[in-house]
């Protein structure tokens, strides 16, 4: 017993000792960043402060968060027991994935800082360590910890994209987003979020998505994990497998929907039975056995880089079918996300400042937000796109809000509505809200929005207004697009 005290006590110190020595290559992250508004979108907050962590990986780059530079106007590194600050720049982010490489141009900010070494999907119940900057502090601080859980999980950063993540009971605090996890002397994840309320749980990205993200800005620019457009659906009722010829309690999930590009394309149908993604074999409640972890079968969709196929054996009309569908990278679901580092677009005509429909301007109605926005807003965001396809709009526009001024003071509706038509022309994007204004000749210009509602304003006095009111209320230009 005292032998594997011994040994167990030995290791532990070996360990801190390399975590140690490789925390040398971690650095502080500090960020001054201004954010929009996005129901006043020409307007931008305070330029804010905040902190973070990276760490040193190949082609002398730093690795951090997407969400610890987004909006970042300066970012400043701090190296290990280093005074001196050094400027950095974003040259590779991805929202979607929490991910970001920045670069250094000052020479010497590398100079005795080793690269640290990506490594494999740790085991679950393993220990792990993470290192950073927690805020409150100048020093690097180290925290050990076990990991507990292996899942596909919502990635807070873009809000509505989910990917494989490791949950562990190591601290991840404010100011630790960005540093590495390390199991022995490689990096297994970034640690990258938290959970309000929760002790003693935090959340890290592991290597595979790290490493598609690496690969992916390998040649130059970032493209984006592509999507196959399907949901999946367990397929575990005895009766209904026996309906479709398969084994009781065989393998296989079903496709629920398609996107309506996969429709499309013909290579998958509603109701297959996906039987395998790859080599992973899946199961009958739409799981996969990834390095002796059951996880969703999506995980095995994240693979292929942009434009490469992927392999599936389905289930069709009572036949097995091997099927290689082309992965491509949509943005169809940009806008309920969360959206940065571009400032949003808006057009202002006689006072009413038009911006498209985004989750980022909904939530400015504050933390109740689906209960404050009308209905016609949350079924244009989440729902029309699978309930009625050919009615969706490429970037539907609302009215955010109006800035009081003679020409629109009998308006009903001053704010916060969707808008359908504008002088008789169907509003598809925001150029569409500018055309249809500037080539009207008639003498009003009528509005039409989503709930029925018709409101008109002068053409004539609405032109001689629009500089009047840019004027008064400070706005540089009536748009941004």
């Amino acid at each position: 017993m005292r032998i594997l005290f011994t040994t167990l006590f030995f290791t532990f110190l070996t360990g801190l000792a390399s975590a140690a020595d490789m925390g040398r290559s971690v650095v502080q992250v500090l960020v001054y960043s201004q954010t929009p508004i996005w129901d006043a979108p020409w307007r931008n907050n305070p330029v804010a402060s905040s902190s973070g962590s990276g760490f040193v990986i190949e082609g002398d780059r730093v690795m951090t968060n997407a969400h610890v530079v987004s909006w970042a106007k300066q970012i400043v590194l701090r190296r290990f027991q280093d005074p001196r600050p050094w400027l950095a720049r974003v040259e590779y982010i991805s929202h979607e994935c929490d991910l970001a490489v920045l670069k250094v141009d000052t020479p010497g900010f590398f100079d005795g800082l080793k690269t640290l070494p990506l490594g494999g999907l740790p085991k679950v119940q393993s220990t792990v360590l993470t290192c950073g900057y927690p805020a409150g502090g100048q020093q690097i601080s180290y925290t050990r910890g076990v990991v507990s859980r292996i899942e596909m999980q919502n990635y807070v950063h873009i809000g509505n994209r989910a990917f494989l993540s490791v949950q562990t009971d190591a601290a991840i605090n404010p100011g630790n987003s960005g540093g590495p996890v390390f199991q022995g002397d490689e990096v297994v994840g970034v640690a990258f979020m938290g959970t309000p309320g929760l002790e003693n749980t935090g959340f890290f990205i592991p290597s595979a998505v790290i490493n598609h993200f690496l690969e992916d800005v390998s040649d130059g620019k970032y493209d984006g994990f592509p999507k196959a457009g399907i949901r999946i659906v367990s397929l575990q009722n005895p009766a209904y497998r026996r309906y479709l010829g398969l084994p009781v309690t065989g393998d296989g999930a079903r496709i629920d929907s398609l996107a309506d590009y996969t429709e499309k394309a013909g290579l998958l149908k509603k109701d297959d039975v996906i039987l395998a993604v790859g080599e992973h074999p899946v199961g009958s409640d739409g799981t996969i056995l990834l390095e002796g972890n059951r996880v969703n079968c999506t995980t095995a969709f994240q693979v292929p880089q942009k434009g490469e196929k992927l392999k599936l054996k389905i289930w069709r009309d009572h036949k097995e079918i091997d099927v290689a569908v082309p992965m491509e990278v949509r943005d169809d679901d940009l806008n309920i996300g969360n959206l940065y580092d571009a400032p949003p677009r808006y057009f202002v005509f006689a006072g009413l400042v038009f911006t498209p429909l985004t989750l980022d301007y909904v939530k400015t109605f504050g933390r109740n937000w689906r209960g404050v926005a009308n209905s016609e807003m949350i079924y244009e965001l989440y729902y029309r796109r699978n309930e009625t396809p050919a009615k969706v709009r490429n970037e539907p526009v609302v009215l955010a809000t109006t800035l009081a001024h003679p020409v629109n003071a009998d308006m009903r509706l001053a704010s916060r509505a969707m808008i359908d038509t504008i002088n008789g022309k169907r509003i598809e994007t925001l150029e569409d809200v500018i055309t249809a204004f500037e080539e009207n000749t008639k003498p009003q210009h009528m509005i039409q929005f989503i709930s029925g509602t018709v409101e008109c304003l002068d053409n004539t006095q609405a032109k001689l207004a629009n500089p009047e009111i840019l004027s008064t209320y400070g706005i540089q230009t009536d748009r941004r697009l």
